[in-house]
């Protein structure tokens, strides 16, 4: 009984389905009007028009990076997949104004764990667009990546991309 507790290597997932953040309208990053993320500059994904302020983790795993600024967190799933949710487009420029952040980096989250909420009319007034990219960063380490049909989506609940680790 101890060889079967203590001599297996517990090891990774190596695939998750990451849900969407926000509720809103599932859109192709190709149609996201900001170059960095419509041509896939900083990784793959697909983005979310949001119908409302509040972002939740899409995935079990890891806090590993919160924006100064607010607009921005970075997650590491518990299959390794880096995910990066951009709330907003310009949205730097806000320096935090609208934003409230619920996590920090280290923090261990659950898929639908609230992470941000944000002032939607704010960021609708001052930021170029509320579209929210989610992009998977560390694309080199992907073996696969099954993006699921556009369309209406609930956050914490609806799944978006599956992310396959090699």
């Amino acid at each position: 009984m101890f060889k079967k507790l203590f001599g297996k290597k517990e090891t990774a997932p190596k695939s998750v389905t990451i849900t969407a953040p926000l509720t809103g309208e599932l859109i192709d990053l190709s149609d996201v009007p900001d170059p960095v993320f419509s041509q896939k500059m900083m990784g793959d994904g697909i983005a979310i028009r949001p119908e409302a302020g509040k972002v939740v983790s899409p995935v079990e795993g890891e806090i590993i990076q919160v924006f100064p600024t607010k607009h921005a967190v970075g997650i590491k799933a518990n299959n390794g997949a880096e995910i990066l949710l951009h709330i907003g487009l310009e949205t730097v420029g806000m320096k935090g104004e609208g934003f409230t952040t619920f996590v920090k980096e280290g923090d261990k989250v659950k898929t639908g764990d609230t992470l941000v909420e944000f002032d939607f009319a704010l960021v609708t007034e001052k930021a170029a667009s509320t579209i929210t990219p989610i992009i998977i960063t560390n694309g080199d380490d992907v073996a696969s990546l099954e993006k699921q049909p556009l369309g209406k989506v609930t956050a914490g609940e609806t799944a978006i991309i599956e992310v396959t680790m090699k």
